[in-house]
């Protein structure tokens, strides 16, 4: 019993500790993307797409302002929590709300500049995306979301996994920016899309768990493809090969993982065996029994 306590503690204290980077991930996204809307696409009367998109130009048409942005978003985002409080994850649900709390105070609050930070619409539109970018992928990357159709987007890719949610996300987006190229005009909406493109690009690459990889393991300890198996939870492929040199047995595996789970894996490979010979490499697609796991 004696044994067990250590252990078990040490588990619990990781678990706290990965939990509590998640939750700085998730308020600093949170943070980041209403900072960077307020200040570089909101002052341009800019549309940022979207259940906010949308929020912009109800507040817009009843107050003609940005105003009550937050609180409309918040309240399309009700029933959109309903759905994932049913499907999804609990973790997922309370570390969305929280985030969606965060944007809605802050939209709401937030001083809008009375001239724009930047002199050309161009540059306000890409620090925007910037902070919007890595705001959104950092709180995908909590395994929380920052609400909105990112929600949508977590639900369908665990009830339907071959539904395109690039596809709802076009076309909600199209309907937006066309409302808002009758509101506020042509070029508007056009720099409005060119936000949203930069913007959700930034997050892709942020939003760790949603990049696969690939690893290719040269060991002779088969401690590594033990962990591997059961700390990482992915499943290995694995073949007998030989140095072409020293004539050695080797073991070679194939493991595949999301990029978020790089860092564990090299974990295991330096622990167990320090002199193995790893290939890491970036998967453009993976087919098959693949677990994508956006949600942890």
């Amino acid at each position: 019993m004696s044994q067990n306590v250590p252990t078990s503690s040490a588990d619990k204290n990781a678990k706290f500790k990965h939990q509590l980077y998640q939750y700085t991930l998730l308020i600093i996204g949170s943070l980041l993307f209403p900072i960077g809307v307020t200040c570089f696409i909101v002052p341009w009367s800019l549309n940022t797409g979207g259940l906010i998109g949308i929020a912009q130009i109800l507040s817009y048409t009843l107050i003609q302002g940005t105003a009550l942005s937050g609180v409309f978003n918040f309240l399309m985002n009700i029933p959109l929590f309903i759905l994932a409080w049913r499907k999804l994850s609990k973790n997922f649900v309370y570390k969305t709300l929280l985030s969606l709390i965060i944007q809605s105070t802050l939209l709401s609050v937030l001083p809008v500049p009375s001239e724009p930070i930047l002199p050309d619409v161009l540059s306000n539109v890409i620090f925007g995306a910037i902070l919007g970018g890595v705001g959104i992928g950092l709180c995908l990357q909590s395994a929380g979301s920052a609400g909105g159709l990112d929600i949508l987007g977590m639900y369908f890719s665990v009830t339907k996994p071959g539904f395109s949610v690039g596809k709802l996300s076009y076309a909600v987006n199209a309907f937006v920016e066309l409302a808002a190229a009758f509101i506020f005009g042509l070029p508007n909406a056009l720099y409005s899309t060119m936000f949203l493109v930069l913007a959700y690009f930034i997050s892709d690459k942020v939003h760790l768990q949603n990049i696969c990889m690939y690893g290719l393991i040269i060991t002779n300890v088969p401690d590594v493809k033990e962990h591997l198996l059961t700390d990482l939870h992915r499943g290995v492929t694995a073949w007998n090969g030989f140095g072409a040199f020293t004539g050695d047995h080797k073991e070679i595996l194939l493991c595949v993982m999301n990029r978020y789970e790089v860092k564990s894996v090299k974990r295991i490979v330096r622990t167990y065996d320090p002199k193995a010979f790893f290939i890491l490499c970036e998967g453009k697609a993976v087919l098959g029994n693949y677990e994508r796991r956006l949600m942890e």
